[in-house]
């Protein structure tokens, strides 16, 4: 089981890296220019797929690992709570620090996907679209730190 889990966490960070090939035009462009409602509605599927992947990553080793995905209404944060927390089959997968950045994330996809495209505030969405290359940096050195324990224990 922890083979297949391995799999699909390096499955995952593999489309994560190409969703920022796919779109790495336009990410750069947001460094430089005024953008119009179409390309910060596509930046906010972006930061939407990103977080989908990480989630999808968080739900393997709950799955695969941990044998336990949380339930209820807050099972999202519940979710991405655990991944600081060692258990007994694994240490935490992301540090403390990480996962408070990731909320704000996770808060987007919410919006995102209840709300119309027209209501994105590109001052917001900036917020996370400028540092988003760095944060996915960090997280995937986290989740190759976390692969390297599962593939050692």
């Amino acid at each position: 089981m922890i083979e297949k889990t391995i799999s699909q966490i390096k499955f995952e960070i593999g489309q994560i890296d190409k969703l920022f090939e796919a779109y790495a035009d336009l990410l750069e462009r947001t460094q430089k220019e005024q953008l119009d409602l179409v390309e910060v509605t596509a930046l906010a599927s972006i930061v939407h797929s990103f977080y989908n992947g990480l989630e999808n990553i968080f739900l393997s080793v709950a799955k695969g690992v941990d044998a336990d995905v949380p339930t209820g209404s807050n099972w999202h944060r519940d979710l991405l709570t655990r991944m600081t927390e060692a258990t007994s089959q694994r240490k935490p997968v992301l540090k403390v620090e990480t996962t408070q950045q990731l909320a704000d994330y996770m808060g987007f996809r919410h919006f995102y996907r209840h709300s119309y495209s027209f209501f994105l505030d590109w001052n917001e969405l900036s917020k996370l679209i400028i540092p988003l290359a760095e944060v996915w940096m960090q997280v995937k050195a986290e989740f190759y730190l976390f692969l390297k324990d599962l593939q050692t224990d």
